[in-house]
């Protein structure tokens, strides 16, 4: 090799070496972005118990049966001394949030910026933005004692089953877990059942952590029900948990 090719590999080398340098102290730093997010998460939060997640497409407009369907769970929640959790943006998180909000509970928004559908609806007692999907998903389940979960997409698809899997490896507290609308939601059990209890990939205990309601009023009931004999309040061990949650 010539002593230019030489010159031209070493200084190639040292460029690479420097863009990962860079690359890498960046990915570090934002190690404290993060660390942040969770502290202001953890403070806003850490009074407002106990709370409800409601979970539901970003897509669903106003006048929509979902849309209303959501906002009177909300609301009826909130009267009940709930506090409510949503994405804090439009369609059934806008919906959750002004029933709450029109309530006598706090109604909590967890804003999170996305390309196209994402905006903050003004429904919000408690407002927190967020940058990461997985700082934002932790305090949807830190607070909550309940998920009802309407109709929605992907999103909504991916807060369920981050919810199912922590109370079925018991990283979190067993909670009630609602899908409302059951016509939605009867395809997707059913394949659970039919393909994934059948190939033995889940139990049937973890089909049992859902239930599914239409009624707004037994969504409440269903909730109170669930926690007349124990209370609120966390164990011990579930206290512990939801520490390393």
């Amino acid at each position: 090799m010539t002593l230019e090719r030489r010159m031209r590999a070493h200084l190639d080398a040292e460029k690479l070496r420097d863009k990962g340098e860079g690359r890498l102290t960046r990915e570090a730093w934002k190690i404290f972005q993060i660390i942040a997010e969770f502290v202001h998460g953890y403070e806003k939060l850490a009074d407002v118990e106990p709370c409800v997640s409601i979970f539901g497409s970003a897509r669903i407009e106003p006048e929509h049966p979902w849309y209303l369907k959501a906002q009177e769970i909300a609301e009826k929640l909130s009267n009940a001394g709930f506090s409510v959790i949503s994405g804090g943006g439009p369609g059934v998180m806008e919906a959750a949030n002004k029933g709450a909000f029109r309530g006598t509970g706090y109604s909590i928004g967890l804003n999170i910026e996305l390309p196209h559908e994402q905006h903050t609806n003004p429904y919000q007692d408690v407002s927190i933005s967020f940058e990461h999907f997985y700082s934002r998903k932790v305090m949807f389940v830190k607070y909550a004692v309940a998920y009802v979960v309407m109709p929605g997409g992907f999103g909504t698809l991916d807060e369920l089953a981050e919810c199912l899997t922590l109370v079925q490896t018991g990283k979190t507290r067993k909670m009630p877990i609602i899908l409302v609308e059951s016509s939605f939601w009867k395809g997707l059990i059913d394949w659970w059942r039919d393909s994934m209890l059948t190939a033995g990939t889940i139990r049937q205990e973890d089909l049992d952590l859902i239930t599914m309601i239409d009624d707004t009023d037994e969504v409440v009931s269903a909730i109170f029900n669930h926690y007349e004999k124990r209370g609120f309040a966390p164990s011990a061990a579930e206290t512990e948990a939801l520490l390393n949650l």
